[in-house]
């Protein structure tokens, strides 16, 4: 059986359009929609593929699946909401009255995956369909006439938590906002009413034409991923033709901007920016980042292409490209307002560089009573292995293992006084790599325990045989650092060999298998089965405690702009809970609580005043201010003064910032380049690492202590 790799992906169907621009006002039981726009609705019925998929599914679920759960009436129940949320995660779709109508099939769900009889599942679907029908044909009628952007009210545009849509007459007021929103967007970039209006049709007339184009095995794998979600976020389906674009990606062979992409609504959305890619080292995509259009070649000549409401293979399509070849990116960034500003990234396609994805060092140096001292950074990006050349038997094959080592001996050279390893945004990767980097610091001894779906525990050990570095150690890690690098700092921290530092992590400690369906069928008649992902072992410290959920808490917490309530798997839908089992024998370095309490002191009275700092701060108080935001204002002039307030205020910040700094002020926020922006978090796991050193000589059998031969005879060849 085949570990798949650690890093953590978001379990989602390629194939499900997540969000089409609708209201309901229909009856409250299914009929075929009427055809208005070009293309006709597909024909929804059982294939005989899908029902050996389901039926396979369904006992690779309750065969394999970690929680060995039963599939029941109650897990019937739970894939219907998942299934409902899915179609219309921000309640603009579906009537009180339909949810009602679909109650039905509460308990009959798991009959239908364990007969593979799918119309339980296409009922629901065109339902779905003749809202949409329903509701945009409404949506293109608003468009005859320019809205009133003169009257004073709102709309609210985060709706998932919201009870569904009494009736038709609140679900139009509803609609008639978010066309309103809509094209206020589109004249705060200075579009006419015209041009607002052709965007707009266009759009919306895209959204109706797709949701008619979806056929059978499209929704068949809407509600298998739905099914495979209420397990836990990261099972999931997939079918052959996504199956192959999933193998495309994975091979990291074609040309594009380096990112994973989500649909989240309307929107496309940044799930990761890929280490070593195009995007990755440009440095201004972030996750969650939303595109809403997408343009070719350079310059403002180039057209963009709105891509709101598209589907998300077409917008890949349009981001790839021959490598060299340029696109831009129209950005709207994550966790603002639908709206408001945004910024348009000019990106050169290229392949994914095995070396951009490496481990880098540099150096910072630090002042401290006059004196200049070094401190050694380790950036690691991800958990890598380049098992071809391995497996020929190519002895300097490339690993993140080995690449730590390589660099830790050339950081010698500097005379560095301590090391902070950047794990921030390392979503992970290889197992063997976590346990065997791990090793390059702790001596021999437990890593990490791996729960499997038997019950059965399996501790994988240190395999490395010397330690490369025995000097003070900082750890700094955010909410994107995530699996392998969760294993990496929980062990770190359990052995207290050195402190960790920055914001909880991601929590995702599971463990999936990749099962091919095809290898597990007896039919030679329905190739093409498609891929299943279930969760079938789950992480655990060597002191007993799960990553899972939690996550690992740093010693000592730093400001973040990240959202931990947006990010991480204690925000996903049905994540498996945290537990804990028997801690292993280990043998730890003493306890360090006295470094983290001068270290927490020293943190906040001097680096307080850090004029970098101060700007991260004022950052994240601005970032917050607008998470708070549930509506926002359908009135032009209040937008414009809202959307001149924050650009003023941005600005502000970032010329305080340079003031500071000795450097040009600027008179506009799009002349700030992105290495101009400071990275104060880093420089002060720096001071702590050299705080950490000038403190850990009085702590008796400190971290220092600690040394194996290979250490200890290149120190002393230095």
């Amino acid at each position: 059986m085949t570990i798949a790799p650690t890093s953590f992906r978001k379990a989602s169907s390629l194939a499900a359009l997540l969000a089409v621009l609708t209201i309901g006002m229909g009856p409250a039981v299914p009929a075929l929609a009427r055809q208005a726009g070009p293309v006709a609705p597909a024909t929804l019925e059982t294939t005989s593929r899908e029902r050996q998929v389901a039926r396979m599914v369904t006992r690779f679920v309750e065969r394999a699946h970690y929680s060995r759960l039963s599939v029941d009436d109650s897990l019937s129940d739970a894939t219907l909401k998942t299934y409902l949320e899915t179609l219309d995660s921000n309640r603009h779709y579906f009537l009180q009255s339909d949810i009602a109508y679909f109650a039905r099939y509460r308990t009959t769900l798991d009959d239908s995956l364990r007969s593979g009889d799918m119309e339980p599942v296409f009922d629901i679907f065109r339902l779905y369909r003749l809202r949409a029908q329903q509701n945009i044909d409404y949506a293109l009628s608003l468009l005859d006439k320019e809205p009133d952007f003169t009257v004073k009210e709102d709309y609210v545009f985060n709706r998932e938590k919201l009870p569904w849509t009494a009736t038709p007459a609140e679900m139009q007021d509803t609609w008639r906002r978010r066309v309103k929103n809509d094209a206020l967007g589109l004249m705060l970039a200075e579009k006419s009413w015209k041009e607002t209006g052709d965007v707009l049709r266009k759009r919306y007339q895209r959204v109706l034409d797709r949701i008619h184009e979806l056929d059978s095995d499209e929704v068949f794998e809407t509600f298998m991923n739905a099914f495979a979600r209420t397990l836990d976020p990261h099972s999931s389906y997939l079918s052959p033709r996504q199956s192959e674009e999933y193998r495309i990606q994975m091979s990291l062979s074609y040309q594009g901007i380096g990112a994973s992409l989500q649909l989240d609504d309307d929107f496309v959305q940044v799930m990761n920016v890929i280490p070593g890619g195009p995007a990755a080292i440009d440095g201004r995509l972030k996750p969650n980042d939303r595109i809403t259009a997408v343009g070719q070649g350079k310059g403002k000549g180039s057209e963009m292409v709105d891509v709101v409401g598209w589907q998300l293979d077409d917008v890949v399509q349009l981001i790839r490209g021959p490598a060299g070849t340029k696109v831009k990116l129209q950005i709207l960034a994550g966790g603002a307002v639908p709206g408001s500003a945004e910024t348009i990234l000019d990106l050169t396609r290229n392949k994914i560089k095995l070396e951009e994805q490496a481990a880098k060092k540099s150096v910072i140096p630090v002042q401290r009573n006059g004196a200049t001292v070094n401190i050694g950074v380790i950036t690691v990006p991800s958990f890598y292995q380049d098992f071809d050349a391995r497996n020929r038997g190519d002895k300097d094959y490339v690993s993140t293992t080995r690449d730590v080592r390589r660099l830790i001996g050339e950081l010698r050279k500097d005379r560095i006084e301590g090391l902070v390893l950047d794990f921030r945004g390392n979503g992970g990767g290889h197992l063997t790599e976590a346990t065997s980097l791990t090793g390059l610091f702790i001596d021999r001894g437990p890593v990490v325990q791996l729960r499997h779906t038997n019950g059965l525990i399996e501790v994988l050990d240190d395999p490395e045989p010397t330690v490369a570095y025995t000097g003070p150690l900082v750890v700094l890690v955010d909410r994107f650092s995530a699996s392998a690098s969760e294993i990496f700092a929980a062990a770190i921290q359990d052995y207290r060999r050195g402190l960790i530092v920055g914001q909880q992590t991601y929590g995702k400690g599971t463990v999936q298998n990749l099962y091919e369906l095809d290898q597990y069928s007896r039919s030679t008649q329905e190739p093409g089965l498609g891929q299943l992902t279930l969760t079938m072992g789950k992480f655990y410290r060597v002191n007993g405690g799960s990553t899972q959920h939690k996550g690992v808490i740093p010693d000592i917490t730093l400001p973040s702009a990240i959202d931990s309530g947006e990010v991480g798997e204690s925000s996903r839908d049905r994540a498996l809970p945290w537990d804990q089992i028997a801690a292993t024998r280990f043998q730890s370095s003493p306890p360090l609580d006295a470094a983290i309490t001068r270290l927490t002191r020293f943190e906040t009275t001097e680096l307080s005043g850090n004029p970098d700092m101060r700007y991260l701060e004022a950052d994240i108080a601005a970032i917050d201010q607008l998470r708070t935001q549930q509506s926002v204002s359908l009135n032009l002039q209040d937008r414009k003064q809202e959307r001149d307030s924050q650009r003023k205020a941005q600005l502000d910040r970032e010329n305080a910032w340079r003031t500071s700094k000795g450097l040009a002020s600027l008179d506009s926020v799009e002349k700030l380049k992105p290495e101009d922006e400071p990275d104060p978090l880093l420089q002060t796991a720096a001071n702590m690492a050299l705080e950490f050193s000038r403190i850990n000589a009085g702590i008796t059998g400190s971290v220092v202590t600690q040394a194996k031969s290979e250490d200890t005879a290149k120190a002393a060849k230095d």
